[in-house]
């Protein structure tokens, strides 16, 4: 929802956006929190025009004119180098792009999509084989791509406050401060990714789901893997001389969800 809305943190992915394209950025490769494989197998999107899955509380007015541009050869590439890494891993030539990663990219470039390649979580949800995705596609950060995840630093949709988006269509609504589990939570995701670079940061992601309050926080495991993921890609040794990570912005909605 706070996807279709205008938001700090809507203004901020802008920002990172345009930082990207001034870097001259190849493309985006990219892991969502809602497409997942069962068993042990990922898959990587080759759909050549895919479409976009509907999104509730979102006029269809702010995405259906985006043109999505998939691309196919970084698809096929990390369909190689996952194999290489000892995945099961396939090309999914029928998939259609889902609000979790299509609505980030017309925040971040609303001008026009760039080149992207979304690669599906595995639905076990074991945070070090998502790690491990995410460094084996490591390399190509070497050459321009940008990784993104998509997903929440508290999503409980069990937990959360619906009464004023159901009466008002107001998600932002927040007539109570969220619950001491969910700041106790967000507050220990922005320790881990300010506080650690290189594998201590791979560390410290993938202990948070043994975190108090991890369940709370997670009541289901998909909006989580994707922090995996990046961890694994911005996690190797050589990182620990990168600038380490930031909040930029955040934005609570339903009382007690934040991203």
């Amino acid at each position: 929802m706070m996807l279709g809305e205008e938001s700090e943190s809507a203004d901020y992915w802008k920002a990172c956006g345009d930082e990207a394209l001034a870097n001259g950025i190849k493309g985006v490769i990219m892991m969502g929190a809602h497409w997942d494989c069962l068993g042990d197998r990922i898959e990587v999107a080759t759909n050549p025009s895919p479409g976009k899955s509907p999104v509730a509380y979102v006029h269809p007015s702010k995405y259906v004119n985006y043109k999505l541009v998939p691309e196919l050869n970084s698809a096929d590439r990390c369909i190689s180098m996952l194999k290489d890494g000892g995945f099961n891993v396939g090309a999914n030539p029928k998939f259609e792009w889902i609000h979790d990663t299509y609505l980030i990219l017309i925040r971040m470039f609303p001008a026009g999509c760039p080149p992207t390649t979304i690669v599906s979580m595995n639905a076990r949800f074991d945070p070090h084989f998502h790690l491990r995705v995410g460094s084996t596609l490591r390399p190509l950060r070497n050459e321009g791509y940008l990784f993104i995840g998509t997903g929440g630093a508290v999503h409980n949709l069990y937990r959360n406050v619906w009464a004023p988006m159901l009466k008002y269509r107001d998600n932002f609504a927040q007539e109570t401060a969220p619950e001491g589990w969910a700041l106790e939570f967000r507050q220990s995701v922005e320790d881990c990714m300010t506080q650690n670079r290189g594998p201590a940061l791979r560390r410290a992601i993938t202990r948070l789901m043994k975190h108090p309050q991890y369940r709370d926080a997670h009541a289901t495991d998909d909006h989580f893997m994707s922090a995996c993921f990046v961890a694994g890609a911005a996690g190797d040794w050589e990182d620990e001389q990168e600038e380490g990570g930031r909040l930029g912005a955040e934005t609570w909605e339903l009382t007690n969800m934040v991203s």
